[in-house]
């Protein structure tokens, strides 16, 4: 023991302090009575079983928390797959359409000889999934086996779990309700698993993202027809160009947006076929005639929106060319926010030394260096986004060409990238919208100015001088940093009065009458 403390000493004062407690570590065992420490292993030993229950696959037991509704094979895939931590998990949509999908199994199973007790069970846990309270039981990350077994299982064990509690029975003991024999009940998960992408999906879109989009749609209308009579320049490859009105501009914007929830709403079709009741490899092994049909009308009765079976199973499974597609219009989708985001972020660029078209919504201090510096966050925010959903669109046409003949096995990583792209589209559009777009001002001085600096408005005088001569006045203007009137008069091609008769920006703004000449 004395030895002991001259080495804690000699690792400093804050040791030396704490030397006293530490040494009771050291106390030999053998001066423990036996009783004693027999009790505390025994103790030991039962804390550990508490916190831990077995249960069992076709590889054996395994120990699994006692507080989770997981078993064995969910247990097996967690040691077997430490890839990227909690926040690569399975999306939370997903796993909510898991349950609408076993929910809708069971209620047809029903009807094909399932246990009703059993049945019953097995959808109110079911609920609980699709209401997400039982989110902290699904543990997996996307990255396991590319047909996604594993989570397949995760949520069979789950639901079977919390079925057999529901019924009164014993955790583990897969009685009365069996993870494969009733909650897989005619399912493969190379069939489930892309029937939840396609639920998820539709689900997403269609309570998410298309709401978000019609509100951007909306917010930009609105300015369009309160910006509908400003005149500005229009500039084409960062140069000036003719006059537009600032509506005009923005009634671009709005068209996009349309076309982005049209193509949006026109992937549905494809996505809303399920590959339910294909099995395992498509020719729907192990089920009922009808199970496929039922099962699509029961997730339309619980999703309240409309689902049908695939046409084709092998299709659906060895291909997700829908996820594919769906991904594709996302991209564009992204592509029109980049374009929008830019441009407002450029028209309000400034205030003093940019453009200073536009003013922003000021949201929060833009410089720890610079006071009174304000950034436009909400457009770099919305950018983001829209280079992340570009990536994922990369990601997800890699993934679906790897359907190897009767099966894609890249399940997990299209679903986890398209939902995340639908989730940030929904959120960023949201945010733009709130933040940005309905507190835009247009800075009408500052626009006006720069109008009347261009020498592009010489446009309308092609009909009268000819392209050459007015290229001439306009060269002549801008080498002598002179006004356009001026240069024109000095090279005699008209008078002053007759110039000011014809340049003037609000006949310039869209297409004239042909009026033939006498």
């Amino acid at each position: 023991m004395a030895a002991r403390s001259v080495a804690l000493r000699s690792l400093g004062a804050s040791t030396r302090v704490a030397a006293p407690r530490l040494a009771i570590a050291f106390v030999s065992a053998s001066a423990i009575p036996t009783a004693t420490r027999a009790f505390a292993s025994s103790a030991f030993i039962m804390s550990q079983q508490a916190k831990f229950r077995s249960e069992k696959d076709t590889f054996g037991p395994l120990q699994v928390p006692a507080d989770r509704y997981w078993g064995a094979q969910t247990q097996r895939s967690l040691q077997n797959f430490d890839i990227g931590g909690p926040q690569e998990r399975m999306p939370e949509p997903l796993i909510e359409a898991f349950g609408v999908l076993k929910k809708a199994a069971a209620t047809v199973n029903k009807s094909y000889g399932l246990d009703p007790k059993v049945a019953d069970a097995i959808c109110q846990a079911a609920d609980e999934v699709i209401a997400g309270k039982l989110h902290a039981h699904f543990p997996l990350v996307v990255f396991q086996t590319g047909s996604g077994t594993q989570t397949n299982m995760n949520v069979n064990e789950v639901i079977s779990n919390r079925a057999i509690e529901i019924l009164g029975g014993q955790l583990g003991s897969k009685e009365p309700v069996h993870p494969n024999d009733h909650v897989n009940m005619s399912q493969s998960s190379n069939d489930t698993f892309p029937t939840a992408m396609h639920v998820a999906s539709v689900m997403q879109i269609t309570k998410s993202l298309l709401p978000a989009l019609e509100q951007l749609c909306a917010a930009l209308d609105a300015k369009r027809a309160e910006f509908d009579d400003i005149i500005k320049i229009g500039r084409t490859h960062l140069q000036d160009a003719t006059p537009l009105t600032l509506g005009q501009e923005f009634s671009g914007y709005v068209k996009q947006v349309s076309n982005s929830i049209e193509r949006v709403k026109a992937v549905i079709p494809r996505l809303s076929q399920l590959a339910q009741g294909g099995t395992a490899v498509g020719t729907g092994l192990n089920t009922y005639i009808g199970f496929d049909k039922k099962v699509a009308a029961e997730i339309s009765n619980i999703t309240g929106l409309k689902f049908e079976t695939a046409e084709n199973k092998f299709e659906a499974l060895a291909a997700h060319d829908a996820i594919v597609e769906a991904s594709g219009a996302l991209n564009t989708v992204a592509v029109s926010l980049m374009k929008i985001a830019n441009d407002i972020r450029y028209l309000g660029s400034g205030p003093r030394c940019g453009l200073g078209e536009l003013s922003l919504p000021e949201n929060e201090p833009g410089s720890s260096i610079m006071p009174g510096k304000v950034n436009p966050t909400q457009c770099e925010a919305l950018t983001m986004v829209a280079a992340q959903v570009m990536g994922n669109n990369t990601t997800i046409s890699v993934a679906g060409s790897y359907g190897q003949f009767e099966l894609n096995v890249f399940k997990p990583v299209l679903v986890k990238n398209l939902l995340q792209s639908i989730r940030l589209l929904a959120d960023g559009a949201r945010s733009f919208t709130k933040n940005c777009v309905v507190g835009i001002q247009a800075n009408r001085d500052t626009i006006n100015n720069i109008l009347n600096e261009s020498l592009m408005l010489a446009t309308i005088l092609n009909s009268h001088l000819g392209y050459d001569n007015v290229a001439a006045a306009a060269k002549k203007a801008h080498k002598e940093g002179t006004k356009l009137v001026d240069a024109t008069v000095a090279l005699g091609f008209m008078t002053e009065e007759q110039f000011n008769k014809i340049v003037r920006p609000e006949f310039m703004l869209g297409p004239t009458e042909y009026k033939p000449k006498n």
